[in-house]
């Protein structure tokens, strides 16, 4: 199998400050912001990862860390086919947390699951904006749903 780690979301206070520091630090090219009912922020990219800086709303929408948890919050492995990855994950001991694969296929999803210590694993087959699943920069990963949102900053 060809699962490769696309994916890494980190639980930050403000997002855009961190954001400037990993555009400065290294690189990384902004592909797009959030503003779901779980979370605002930014995603980054360095052309084959997805790096998500997540400021959540809720203590329930962070899960068992809370809101005010900051560092890694889950990882996400861009699998070759969703159905046969839930399967091993699940023989492996990993427990289903969240999501599901939506009846449309061609909608970004993500299926998480907690590792044997409690990591969320994000499984998707349709990739994350800005990762490429081969490495070839600008080559994969789905379109962002809104590419022109400006996330709500208030309350940070």
């Amino acid at each position: 199998m060809a699962n490769k780690l696309r994916h890494i979301a980190i639980s930050v206070p403000d997002p855009w400050k961190t954001a400037e520091f990993y555009q400065q630090a290294f690189g990384f090219k902004k592909v797009g912001e959030t503003d779901s009912s779980l979370a605002r922020g930014v995603y980054l990219s360095d052309g084959t990862m997805s790096l998500a800086l997540l400021n959540y709303k809720t203590d329930e929408a962070a899960g068992d860390r809370g809101r005010d948890y900051v560092g890694l919050h889950h990882i996400g492995v861009w699998v070759d086919n969703i159905v046969d990855a839930r399967r091993e994950v699940e023989q492996a001991g990993g427990q289903y947390y969240m999501g599901e694969v939506p009846v449309k296929g061609n909608i970004f999803y993500e299926v998480k699951y907690k590792d044997p210590d409690g990591v969320i694993c994000d499984l998707t087959d349709h990739g994350w904006g800005g990762a490429s699943k081969d490495g070839v920069q600008d080559a994969g990963g789905p379109a962002l749903r809104h590419p022109d949102l400006q996330a709500d900053r208030s309350g940070l």
